[in-house]
């Protein structure tokens, strides 16, 4: 087949169509039902650091049924947090984590949480993806969240070509026109989950195909 020019645009137009039957990415969907300010996003991301979205969203709902602000949550002791948040992956560092920024930002912002990447940066636990992540759903603010399936799909294009997640942050900063910047994210996770796959991804159904250069594939469905 003789691939047409890559046009993102187009792709992220045929992709929204594609994944609506999936779940939307945990952080995406949470904000959606009303869990939406930048303290519970950055605890939702803490979350599902290392874990599924299956077990994200449970997981997060039933902290925020509890503690939705820092002043609530430090109403927590650590042992009622770690159990709460037990199922995610590495949950005894991330609740000392979690009671350490409530902690931070009671005193430093009058226990609300600033939309500043600085700040979520300064947090022991909280990366790039993370803060960006953060920053595009409860903000709004312009900026790319590359995970592992905004890397490898986005490799897989043709569209970049770099090594790790990092660098794949950096090309699409220079690449992808800045309307897409938060969409990529939102969008890219389900199609990444269910469709252009880790192995074997079904390139028979994609809605890119035609484009995509199929970079790295050597089995599909």
């Amino acid at each position: 087949m003789e691939k047409r020019l890559f046009d993102v645009g187009m792709a992220l137009e045929r992709i929204e169509q594609a994944v609506a039957p999936w779940p939307k990415a945990a952080l995406f969907q949470l904000a959606e039902e009303g869990f939406s300010s930048v303290f519970e996003q950055l605890l939702a991301c803490m979350i599902s650091i290392r874990t599924y979205d299956e077990v994200t969203l449970p997981v997060s709902r039933a902290l925020f049924a509890r503690a939705r602000t820092p002043a609530e949550l430090l109403q927590l002791s650590w042992e009622e947090l770690d159990g709460l948040i037990g199922a995610s992956t590495f949950h005894e560092r991330k609740a000392h984590q979690m009671l350490a920024i409530a902690k931070q930002v009671e005193e430093a912002h009058g226990g609300v949480l600033p939309g500043d990447r600085d700040v979520l940066l300064s947090f022991a636990g909280v990366g790039p993806k993370c803060a960006n992540l953060v920053l595009g759903v409860a903000c709004g603010t312009p900026v790319i969240s590359v995970d592992i399936h905004v890397h490898r799909v986005t490799g897989r294009w043709g569209y970049v070509k770099a090594a790790t997640p990092e660098k794949t942050l950096v090309a699409l900063e220079q690449t992808l026109p800045q309307r897409h910047w938060i969409d990529i994210n939102r969008l890219l996770v389900p199609f990444g989950k269910h469709i252009c796959t880790g192995n074997r991804p079904k390139c028979s159904t994609c809605p890119v195909l035609d484009m995509c250069r199929q970079v790295g594939v050597t089995e599909h469905r």
